[in-house]
């Protein structure tokens, strides 16, 4: 344990004055960014309480909401990326860590079921084990904002079965092994294809307390029929994003905020020339999708100029470090 300091002698605590007072104490952290967050969040926290004029049993329940989410959550359900995904933050941290320049394809939610156990398969491979969802398949491309293909990204994908559940919802997976998920690399034309199954409406998890906040606010617990993709290479912004259906019954509702009008998609049929070139079944499901990535610097680049600009837009004097902003008191 690193040795306390002399802590500042408190003022003589009131509700006008706990917040100055928290921040001094807060204030003896060496770490810049660290001061800083702790500040605005104690800032925000304690003007929350006075403007509501929190209750003694609210802030009990919001403690005990906590509690249960960490009860509830394991190796396979996150919890707390649900809370973060169903109050719209999840979305909000990715837009402003990983901005899209125009004509870039958009992010999307990462969701609580991502897992880091998928098996790796080269193109052409078959990645769900579902004999009742309708047959999937999927050509795609990665390029570059210029319109070069990409080769050598490693592309991680994953979707639920034709019930609507994740492969870690149900019991037996670690006998069983993954299901409707793979990892895969691109091609020197920046291709890459699989077989899959026709995504499905599914309800998140609604049986923990993410759930039961939902039930209170009248909102349903619905997403739209997705799959997810992730994309990673050196040099590049990773992407984490999805592709929803077109005409799904909670695409202008999804109940996490991972829709956006960009990634919404049409499925066609597959024809005989493509069944025979992909070794496809013809008349299945066919999904055609280009894939644009940002290079790490464009990104660093865009984000830096949204954060001076946002920075500037609420009248705070702020400098950057690694793309993060901390006070500027030099």
């Amino acid at each position: 344990m690193a040795p306390q300091r002399e802590a500042p002698v408190l003022l003589d605590l009131t509700i006008d004055n706990i917040t100055p007072n928290t921040n001094r104490i807060n204030a003896q952290c060496d770490d810049p960014r660290l001061r800083y967050l702790m500040s605005r969040l104690v800032t925000h926290l304690h003007d929350f309480a006075r403007e509501t004029r929190l209750s003694t049993d609210e802030w009990m329940a919001a403690l005990n909401f906590l509690v249960g989410c960490g009860q509830i959550s394991s190796d396979v359900r996150h919890e707390f990326i649900l809370l973060s995904d169903i109050l719209g933050l999840s979305l909000l941290i990715d837009s402003i860590n990983h901005p899209k320049p125009p004509l870039s394809t958009e992010g999307s939610v990462l969701g609580p079921f991502h897992t880091h156990d998928a098996p790796v398969m080269p193109s052409g491979g078959d990645m769900s084990s579902d004999p009742e969802g309708e047959p999937l398949l999927c050509i795609c491309t990665v390029k570059d904002t210029h319109g070069k293909p990409i080769q050598g990204v490693q592309i991680d994908i994953w979707e639920t079965d034709s019930s609507g559940h994740y492969d870690v919802q149900h019991e037996g997976r670690d006998e069983k092994g993954p299901s409707e998920r793979c990892v895969m690399e691109s091609d020197a034309n920046g291709r890459f294809w699989f077989k899959g199954i026709k995504p499905v409406s599914y309800p998140i998890p609604h049986d923990g307390p993410v759930g039961k906040l939902l039930e209170r606010l009248g909102r349903h617990c619905w997403r739209p029929a997705h799959l997810h993709f992730m994309f990673r290479k050196e040099g590049l912004d990773n992407l984490i994003t999805a592709l929803y259906l077109r005409g799904d019954p909670y695409e202008t509702s999804d109940a996490v905020f991972g829709v956006k009008k960009s990634l919404v998609i049409h499925l066609d049929k597959v024809d005989k020339a493509t069944a025979e070139q992909y070794d496809a079944k013809e008349g299945a499901w066919l999904l055609k999708h280009d894939f644009v990535l940002v290079t790490q610097e464009d990104a660093d680049r865009l984000r830096d100029q949204n954060a001076t600009k946002a920075l500037e837009k609420l009248g705070l004097r702020m400098k950057l470090v690694d793309h993060l902003p901390i006070p500027d008191v030099d």
